[in-house]
């Protein structure tokens, strides 16, 4: 089940984005207002609406720490906000003077990125706020961009129907007609996909456009093959045109808003509809989802934001920390902390935490004492909680071993594959699951959801040899000594 949990109603006019951090929910809306909400109760800022744009406003997001904001406007203009007072710290000017439609930090938030209707992209640096370099694309409006987690890449969708690729120092690398009538939002997913035998790292990437579909795409870049964007499937089950899409945390979900007022939450893997909400009046314009709770907002033409609980909250908690505990935690950024706290049950102490920057580092340097001289965190029995908390993180960080390569995985089953073999879809599947899949007379291939061409199905003797040898080096990496 998926429950409706607030609906905030402040605008005077359509929604037009929604974007969290860990801690806030923003909006922006066609009455040149951005709104700032409290996560934990949805309360609105003392300092909120942030007033400065002087026609509609079209996007907004925030950056990796939550410190920053960024909205973009139809006035040719994208505004760097301070979300600790709600303080204009930079007004960015597009250089051609056109309306920005779309805006984007990356990952470290070194770059923003600015989309404008008249086809022309800028990146900015952030800590200098000055402007970096700039491109165009030939056909349409900017109206969609996002960037891959490492920030090497980051793709932009234009009114066009194009969606082109980009590396870091704004150097086009491909673009490729995605929807006929016009792409009109794009997302990457922020957890990579492993290629197992190259080493190299892939992305998921989801787009939707005027055609009423949405598609995903797998996109690679490595030193043996170049650059590659691969088609994977398409998504159906909007009826009108599709406005928004963007990827849980974890990946495994995908949401999507649309002209037919509804929105739909996907199962990624699968491509299997989990959910649809029908609560909206008008358009759905924009869904975004938080780094660290079980939420979704979805924002309207019916000048509503409404916030929904999702119904998998506790899967994607368990897979989060598990991503989480992957990476060094002397990596950790401050976000990344925050969302850790929240998964352990010490939501309370997130503002503590972000007040203090505390990120990975300092984490690692906690210790009951300077969680009550340094953070003044007064109960005992909460400082202990944290640092039996943390101890436990090192023990289980020290005991994970190297993580499966997605492409071991059966699509069906999400298991690691002991006989794999290739369907006539082109991809590859534990030989059981797809028998089992296909004698339920389902003639459609499980990724795609198209017609099973044959029901032939083919041993996959290099991915098996790939996967064999994977499990001899796991066995003697895990080993006693």
């Amino acid at each position: 089940m998926v429950t409706l949990i607030h609906t905030l109603a402040d605008h005077s006019d359509d929604v037009n984005c929604c974007a969290f951090s860990s801690s806030y929910l923003a909006s922006c809306s066609m009455d040149k207002m951005v709104r700032i909400y409290s996560l934990s109760n949805f309360a609105e800022l003392p300092y909120s609406p942030l007033k400065g744009h002087t026609y509609a406003v079209h996007c907004c997001c925030f950056s990796s720490s939550g410190k920053l904001l960024a909205s973009c406007s139809t006035d040719g203009t994208t505004i760097l906000w301070n979300t600790q007072n709600g303080q204009k710290l930079a007004v960015l000017e597009q250089p051609s003077g056109s309306p920005v439609r779309v805006c984007k930090f990356s990952p470290e938030s070194a770059y923003l990125a600015s989309g404008a209707a008249d086809g022309t992209l800028v990146l900015w640096h952030v800590n200098s706020l000055k402007f970096y370099r700039s491109g165009s694309v030939k056909d349409g409006s900017l109206v969609a961009c996002s960037f891959s987690s490492d920030g090497n890449i980051f793709v932009t969708g234009s009114s066009g129907g194009d969606l082109t690729v980009w590396d870091n120092n704004m150097r086009c690398l491909y673009a490729e007609k995605a929807h006929d009538l016009g792409v009109t939002s794009c997302d990457f997913s922020s957890q990579p996909i492993t290629d197992g035998e190259h080493g190299s790292k892939s992305f998921r990437l989801a787009s939707c456009g005027q055609d009423n579909q949405v598609k995903l795409w797998v996109l690679s870049l490595n030193v043996i093959t170049g650059f590659e964007m691969k088609f994977k499937c398409t998504l159906s089950g909007h009826s009108a045109p599709v406005l928004s899409c963007a990827f849980s945390y974890d990946g495994q979900v995908l949401v999507s808003g649309s002209v037919d007022k509804s929105v739909i939450i996907y199962e990624t893997i699968t491509g299997n509809i989990l959910h649809i909400l029908s609560q909206h009046t008008r358009y759905v314009t924009t869904c975004a989802l938080p780094p660290n709770l079980p939420l979704l907002a979805s924002g309207s033409m019916d000048k509503t934001v409404n916030i929904w609980q999702l119904d998998h909250g506790t899967c994607v908690k368990e897979h989060r920390v598990e991503s989480r505990s992957r990476s060094n935690i002397e990596d950790w950024s401050e976000d990344e902390v925050s969302a850790w706290l929240s998964a352990e049950g010490l939501t309370d102490l997130v503002h503590i935490f972000k007040v203090n920057n505390i990120d990975g580092k300092e984490l690692l340097n906690l210790t009951k004492e300077s969680l009550a001289n340094d953070l003044k965190i007064e109960s005992l029995g909460l400082r202990n909680k944290v640092v039996r908390k943390i101890e436990e993180l090192k023990i289980r960080l020290e005991s994970t071993s190297c993580s499966i390569p997605d492409e071991f995985l059966c699509p069906i089953t999400r298991e690691l594959m002991r006989d794999p073999v290739i369907a006539s879809d082109g991809y590859s599947y534990e030989r059981m699951a797809i028998e089992n899949w296909i004698s339920n007379k389902k003639r459609s291939s499980p990724m795609t959801n198209l017609p099973l061409q044959s029901l032939m199905l083919t041993p996959n003797r290099t991915l098996k040899m790939a996967i064999n040898r994977w499990f001899e080096i796991q066995e003697t990496f895990n080993k006693p000594t």
